[in-house]
């Protein structure tokens, strides 16, 4: 993801202020440059907007104008507000506050809460479903694991919207959100579980704003002090305040405008969770002296991609529509988008996963790739076919880099190391920082060649690994660097939250895409009922499913492939359509709205050509059942089902793939996944067509293993080898 230079990485502090506006393009400058009044800037996808507004504060700090702790940037997610505070450091501007709402409010709320309502700050509930999970059944109201997870988001929704349980009803059906249960079941719920957090004295995470926006509007003297410390603010992804974020900015601002304000309309992607436009399209009406900005020039991807970007919004409506960017592309020319149709959904992933290894063979690297989807659920067909493919991966959503145990284990080990200096026997054989960073390391647990297999050892390696490759990085920046350099640039990154990039392929919903880039970029999946997903159902909930689009789009810099599969299983019948919004984008269909300009618009695949044989549906050898699950699949049976797997014959496959592993240098799992072996195991196939017929037994994997799965299931032993080794 957005990989960078070495000199980007590790760029010289400017000199002066007026470098720091060195590189900007003119509308990028007139951003930075314009420090007082309020600001509105609207920035199209991949215009350089995080750059424009750290460059404005900076330059503010080094000229003078702006007082580094007087600033308050605000922005949604913690890795963006460390992204903030890295570019900042790296501009000279260290001592700005970049935080998100509620890291901000949290920290103004346990300063101030002794001197406003006595005492400590009531302590933060940590599992809130829980909670709810128990007002539901105080309420005798029976909610599953699914119901319990979307009542719990109505009640965000409610309190972010400024909502009280009484007044529930009636929001939802102003507001024309569809609710998961009954109106009044879910405010009876709703009630009971405020009523919980009050008898056990905890707040959760939407009481942090709440209770923060009731101290500043009750004790003038409190936001009177607030207003001293903070007087110039800038909130970026503007576009996604909810109505409660709001009253906290119009608070902590008070009678003042010294307002910067950052978003893109059409990349509104969260209404579900209380979040609007409104604020960004109305800020001229609020503000009619507000000196406004639009960057349309689009750094990241090429024309090709850009192109597709600009028609799918092309076709959109509503307000926001009204109100889109046309972006123009600053790259030269790349390939052009495709557009494949697959049979079925493993057809989709398989195929998918031969592209990706094709691009990493063609040098791109696979933290440079992306498979985009619409919900988590798709991923294991994914995970499975990447595993099957040997292509190393990640899934978003890890905890952070640098509160990992493993990286504190290593940021101590290396920070002794740095101390002990010469004394350390570990150096003793190092030549360089890299080699005194692996050296130090390797008593962590880092080596050469990964660990065999996807585990929590695998994720372990990769961090370490992450670390090896900065030392590498920083070291041919900043010749001469030394341990000690090293530790202080983790300690800075640590506390900006600046983390290095982990290798392998992302894996990723398009919500949490958001904010992110990559080289090559596969959208997957794109089907009516997945895109736009089948519970949009008006006007405004389908736009903004074509703005979840229009933001998968816009994350590619150069390759970029939209997929969808017809049926669901191999064999399955294929009713499915490809998404609406590719109609007049896709070759051969027509537009839904207003033509496109001149320009390519891709190729289209059939995916027939790659793909495998057609299967019937895939049924339960146990109880008869169709299968969909990807791991039942695999497995030819459902879960729950008994196994008759032979226990001796998985042991002997599993040692025999650890041995595999080793020699091809492989991860264990691209010889053949858990689930594949205990297939295989439970199957007991004595004929290539018979290990044919298990899932993620491919032709490649059968001219490479199948003779030697077949001796082992016989019972025989290999020629010239012992598995046991």
């Amino acid at each position: 993801m957005t990989a960078a230079t070495h000199s980007s990485l590790f760029p010289q502090v400017p000199d002066s202020a007026d470098a720091v506006l060195d590189g900007l393009d003119p509308e990028q400058r007139a951003v930075a440059t314009a420090l007082h009044g309020p600001v509105c800037v609207l920035a199209g996808a991949g215009t350089g907007k995080t750059r424009a507004i750290t460059h404005r504060i900076a330059y503010g700090v080094r000229a003078g104008i702006l007082q580094p702790s007087t600033v308050l940037a605000v922005t949604f997610t913690n890795r963006a507000a460390g992204e903030m505070r890295g570019r900042l450091r790296q501009l000279g501007a260290g001592g700005v506050q970049a935080r998100t709402f509620h890291s901000a409010a949290l920290r103004q709320l346990q300063f101030f809460w002794p001197k406003a309502v006595g005492g400590e700050v009531p302590r933060l509930v940590e599992r809130k479903i829980q909670l709810v999970a128990e007002a539901a059944a105080r309420c005798g109201v029976r909610l599953d694991r699914n119901e319990l997870r979307d009542v719990t988001g109505e009640i965000e929704w409610s309190k972010v919207t400024q909502t009280v349980p009484a007044d529930y009803p009636a929001a939802i059906a102003k507001s024309a959100r569809d609710a998961p249960r009954n109106p009044a079941e879910i405010s009876q719920v709703y009630a009971m579980y405020e009523q919980l957090k009050r008898d056990r004295g905890v707040i959760d995470f939407e009481d942090v704003l709440l209770l923060t926006v009731g101290i500043l509007q009750d004790r003038h003297d409190i936001a009177d002090r607030i207003r001293s410390q903070y007087q110039h603010f800038v909130v970026d992804e503007y576009q996604d305040v909810s109505p409660l974020q709001q009253r906290l900015l119009d608070l902590w601002l008070g009678d003042r405008d010294d307002l910067c304000v950052v978003g893109d309309a059409s990349q509104t992607i969260y209404s579900f969770t209380g979040a609007t436009p409104d604020h960004l399209l109305n800020f001229r009406v609020r503000h009619p002296e507000a000196t406004v900005v639009k960057l349309v020039r689009d750094y990241r991807s090429t024309p090709q991609v850009v192109h597709l970007a600009n028609g799918l919004l092309a076709q959109a409506s509503g307000r926001a529509a009204e109100h889109r960017l046309e972006l123009i592309s600053q790259r030269g020319p790349g390939p052009e988008p495709t557009y494949t149709e697959y049979g079925d959904e493993p057809t989709e992933a398989e195929s998918t996963a031969r592209r990706i290894r094709d691009l990493i063979a063609a040098g791109v690297p696979a933290s440079e790739i992306a498979v985009l989807y619409r919900i988590n659920a798709q991923s294991e067909v994914y995970e499975q076919a990447l595993a099957d493919a040997g292509v190393p991966y990640q899934l978003r959503g890890a905890e952070r880099f640098f509160e990992r145990p493993e990286v504190r284990e290593a940021g101590v080990a290396l920070r002794g190391a740095a101390r002990a200096g010469g004394n350390d026997s570990l150096l003793d054989d190092a030549v360089d920082l890299p080699s005194q960073v692996r050296a130090v390391l390797g008593t962590k647990g880092w080596r050469a060649e990964a660990p065999a297999g996807s585990g929590a050892v695998r994720d372990r390696w990769e961090s370490l690994a992450a670390l090896v490759r900065l030392a590498e990085d920083f070291v041919r920046a900043r010749e001469g660097a030394t341990l000690s350099d090293l530790v202080a640039e983790l300690d800075e990154r640590a506390a900006a939250q600046h983390a290095p990039t982990i290798e392998g392929v992302t894996l990723a919903s398009l919500h949490s895409a958001k904010g992110l880039e990559w080289d090559a970029v596969f959208l997957v999946g794109l089907t009516e009922g997945m895109m736009p997903i089948t519970y949009a159902k008006t006007d405004e909930q389908v736009e903004e499913e074509r703005r979840l689009l229009y933001v998968g789009v816009t994350r590619a810099r150069l390759h970029l492939s939209l997929s969808w599969a017809v049926s669901r299983s191999p064999g399955g019948r294929a009713s499915r359509r490809p998404s609406r919004f590719l109609n007049g984008l896709r070759p051969g269909s027509a537009a839904t709205g207003p033509r496109l300009g001149a320009g390519g618009t891709g190729g289209i695949e059939r995916g027939g050509a790659v793909r495998r044989k057609r299967r019937g549906p895939v049924q339960c050898r146990v109880c008869g059942k169709t299968l969909t699950d990807g791991g039942e699949m695999k497995l030819m049976r459902c879960e729950d089902c008994p196994s008759d797997m032979d226990e001796a014959l998985y042991e002997r496959l599993h040692a025999w793939r650890a041995v595999q592993a080793k020699v091809t240098g492989q991860p264990a799992f691209c010889v053949f996944t858990d689930k594949t072996l205990m297939a295989i195991a439970e199957a007991v196939p004595s004929t290539e067509g018979e290990l044919t017929g298990i899932a993620g037994v491919g032709a490649r994997k059968i001219a490479r293993f199948g003779s030697d799965v077949l001796t082992i299931c016989a019972g025989q032993e290999l020629a010239g080898d012992d598995v046991e080794d």
